[in-house]
């Protein structure tokens, strides 16, 4: 009767510090995409860097790069010539697995997890908004005009006979 009843919770007692704990899980890394995006299209080529309590990392877009997870928010600042820099502050949210810690690995799982960032995540795509700078002529300095071309191929700013 009594090896009836180990045999029917040992697997609880095997998953038991698994389920909750968020460490082991997903661990305190996570890769993230970051791209510049200007009147919603991509732009590639701008310099990033994402910046939180726990480091600082860079990044040329689009591309990807992997931080350390963490409760405050990850700011983001990217540069490119031509533009003017984007600047996104993004928020983490806390995953599913830490209330699971709290229910069945105690405070100090929980502990453990929220203080090494492991409780939480980042957007898995971090899209930065960037506007080009416009030139004298009320043209973005970052699109490139095409000259005036006659019909015999040269340029000439005076209009065609």
């Amino acid at each position: 009767m009594l090896n009836h009843s180990i045999m029917r919770f040992l697997p609880l007692v095997i998953l038991f510090p698994i389920v909750g704990c968020a460490s082991i899980v997903d661990g305190t890394r996570q890769t993230l995409s970051v791209e510049t995006i200007s009147d919603g299209q991509s732009v590639a080529g701008a310099q990033c860097s994402l910046k939180s309590n726990k480091g600082t990392w860079f990044v040329n877009t689009p591309g990807t790069v992997s931080v350390h997870r963490g409760y405050d928010k990850l700011n983001v600042k990217c540069a490119k010539s031509g533009y003017q820099p984007g600047i996104e502050a993004v928020a983490s949210s806390t995953k599913g697995m830490a209330f699971g810690n709290i229910l069945f690995g105690g405070i100090i799982g929980a502990g453990v997890d929220m203080s090494t960032g492991a409780a939480y995540d980042y957007p898995d795509l971090i899209k930065v908004p960037i506007q080009p700078i416009m030139a004298a002529t009320g043209v973005p300095a970052a699109v490139s005009v095409p000259a005036p071309v006659s019909m015999s191929g040269k340029t000439s700013t005076q209009p065609v006979d």
